[in-house]
């Protein structure tokens, strides 16, 4: 089987950024439809989508951290280590 280009959708990096959402739902919509386009795109390229990439931080209400006070745009990996260790 060949290997297909990947597309990654992220929403709600930033929890405030509540916009994201509604885009992010738009994108689904369109990917599963049956647009020419989306069926192009789907069979010619593997989807990820992460619609909410920061739940904790939306959850806690933060507008731009995790729930333990980490800007998720800047701190990609290594987050977690500077916590728990």
């Amino acid at each position: 089987m060949k290997k297909r280009p990947i597309i990654i959708v992220i929403a709600r990096q930033h929890p405030g950024e509540t916009p994201g959402s509604f885009i992010c739902e738009g994108l689904i919509d369109f990917f599963l439809s049956k647009e020419k386009e989306s069926e192009y795109l789907r069979k010619n390229y593997e989807i990820k989508i992460i619609p909410m990439m920061n739940p904790d931080g939306v959850a806690a209400g933060n507008y731009r951290t995790n729930l333990y006070g980490f800007d998720l745009n800047r701190r990609w990996d290594g987050a977690k280590q500077k916590i728990f260790h």
